[in-house]
């Protein structure tokens, strides 16, 4: 209970920072599609390879993996690096104590990321989205990375070696006698394995993974309400006309 207790309370106070940052840059719409498997299968890849080595998703069991149309043979040669049991949850391959030595404190839980980071400006997937996709060389923070959507976020670039390295353009405007920096775009600076727009792609089945991480059972549930209004509509049409028909002779 403890360890709920304090996994929690590291998302809130890290969804706190995202919202101190959401007076920066607007964010973008991502494209979730919880029912697109290819989508999930992808994203779940890129988590595993490159989330799971700092971030643990504790309340994610990895055979909940088979939802998303994966073989227990396929999830065991592919995506189970840091235990050995199908059964266990996702732990995260770092060592807490050197987590801690080297980012200060240790990396949050990401399993529901997706649902802690919403605010005024989208959803947290809105706010993923726009976050792994807006980095930037900074040789004056510790790690070397800053973020537009999340200034001085303290951890490196994920995927950099995919996006690459690039440098946000500024304009200065003047308005009201006051002048400030506005920014216009990026400027690539070295290039990822991946294209701009490849990469975006991977960026979205990642966030698309972390949103159906966040509540597996999100497309059953869905299903299952079509069904049950369906059924109830059936129930309230059967209801009028047995009123009618009993109420029929009354005067």
């Amino acid at each position: 209970m403890k360890k709920v207790i304090l996994t929690l309370v590291a998302a809130l106070g890290i969804a706190a920072g995202a919202q101190a940052a959401e007076g920066g840059i607007a964010w973008d719409k991502a494209p979730v599609n919880v029912s697109d498997t290819a989508s999930l299968q992808n994203g779940a890849k890129i988590f595993v390879n490159y989330c799971l080595n700092c971030h643990s998703a504790a309340f994610m069991r990895i055979n909940r993996l088979q939802d998303i149309g994966l073989s227990e043979q396929q999830i065991k040669d592919n995506l189970m690096f840091t235990t050995e049991k199908i059964g266990e949850t996702m732990k995260a391959a770092i060592d807490p104590k050197q987590a801690k030595e080297w980012f200060g404190a240790n990396p949050p839980d990401l399993t529901v990321i997706a649902r802690s980071r919403a605010g005024h400006q989208g959803t947290g997937a809105d706010y993923l989205y726009t976050f792994l996709r807006t980095f930037y060389r900074d040789d004056t923070k510790a790690t070397g990375w800053n973020n537009l959507a999340f200034p001085s976020v303290g951890m490196p670039h994920p995927l950099w070696q995919l996006q690459g390295e690039r440098r946000p353009v500024f304009e200065e405007v003047e308005s009201h006698g006051q002048k400030t920096q506005v920014f216009k775009g990026w400027e690539q600076v070295s290039a990822g394995t991946m294209t701009p727009q490849k990469y975006d792609e991977a960026v979205g089945d990642l966030v698309n993974y972390l949103q159906w991480m966040g509540e597996p059972a999100q497309n059953t549930r869905v299903r299952v309400g079509v069904w049950v209004l369906f059924f109830l509509g059936i129930m309230t049409f059967i209801a009028w006309r047995l009123n009618a028909a009993y109420w029929k002779d009354v005067k």
